[in-house]
């Protein structure tokens, strides 16, 4: 029987590899997620702008721009 030596440094690489994998299959099935429910029609627009809500009138400033054109 063999017994392979596990160095500190092989024990890293190890779980540095384990924890890229998970987040490889993480970020690659959200993406193909998003895919799929876009495809089917699963995903609301959110066309709505996020500013639109906000009434704020022109400053003078930008009152005189728009007059001068």
């Amino acid at each position: 029987m063999y017994f392979l030596y596990f160095d500190p440094g092989l024990g890293a690489m190890l779980i540095q590899a384990v924890v890229a994998a998970v987040a490889a299959i993480v970020l690659f099935s959200k993406n193909l997620m998003f895919k799929i429910k876009s495809f089917l029609g699963l995903i609301k627009d959110n066309d709505q702008d996020l500013f639109d809500d906000i009434d704020v009138d022109d400053s003078e400033i930008e009152k005189n721009t728009k007059s001068d054109n």
